[in-house]
């Protein structure tokens, strides 16, 4: 983690999808901080995972359902910050299928909305310094083509402006938006690329640090944005790339 130090003590914090990837990182990042923390995965439970999740309280939520979404509101009397995390691309189903399409819309970006709206109000009940968060997760394949997924890349960019519209509406309300838009991230997700020159090569050229990024890269810059050090930040889209946007 980063040598700089975020006080979340009292906090509460949701992240979905933070049962793996960047979300685990981001997870770990607050419950290190202080906060308590609650995460969403796919699994029916926390030990279905091959690794420990005992400092989370867990929920087993598919976020194309608007049920699950509720009772997962429902379960939470308070909150300070939502992180929007919970995401696939569905590349091996081939997402230029309009119905493949329409799902990878609908996981990456309907939920995130979806969710928002419904604990908005919790968040906007926030003691935090600058009002509760909301942030969300978006992608270089918002600002970029990637071929290979464009529905994933199409909801990435509505997240960008989906960002935006919910921080210029929310401000009064104690609430900030915020997102972060990491580059080449060791995860899951993009476990297939490595060592696939085919693949990773040129993802590698066109990042200038030469180097694959880690969950530990990202999750400082959730903490930053959630933190009252960022209490003037809102409806922003912060690129944690290695200055891959740059070129």
């Amino acid at each position: 983690m980063s040598d700089v130090d975020f006080d979340f003590r009292g906090a509460r914090v949701l992240v979905t999808g933070g049962s793996n990837g960047i979300g685990l990182g981001i997870a770990r990042a607050f419950a290190e901080a202080g906060a308590r923390v609650d995460i969403t995965g796919t699994r029916a439970g926390a030990s279905d995972y091959d690794h420990d999740l005992a400092d989370f309280r867990y929920h087993a939520v598919d976020m194309r359902d608007p049920a699950a979404l509720d009772a997962l509101a429902a379960s939470l009397d308070s909150l300070d910050v939502l992180v929007n995390n919970a995401g696939a691309n569905l590349v091996a189903r081939n997402e230029w299928n309009p119905e493949v399409f329409e799902e990878a819309v609908r996981i990456n970006l309907f939920g995130a909305f979806q969710l928002a709206v419904r604990l908005k109000d919790r968040v906007s009940r926030s003691a935090i310094e600058g009002g509760g968060s909301v942030l969300n997760i978006a992608s270089m394949s918002a600002f970029v083509a990637v071929p290979l997924v464009p529905g994933y890349g199409a909801a990435k960019a509505a997240i960008v402006q989906m960002t935006k519209n919910m921080a210029v509406a929310w401000a009064k309300d104690n609430v900030r938006v915020n997102a972060v838009a990491p580059g080449l991230i060791e995860s899951n997700m993009t476990a297939v690329m490595k060592g696939v020159e085919a693949l990773e090569g040129p993802e590698m050229d066109r990042t200038p640090m030469g180097r694959w990024g880690t969950p530990d890269d990202i999750a400082p810059a959730y903490l930053f944005l959630a933190s009252s050090a960022a209490k003037f930040i809102t409806g922003q889209t912060l690129c944690v790339d290695g200055g891959y946007s740059a070129r």
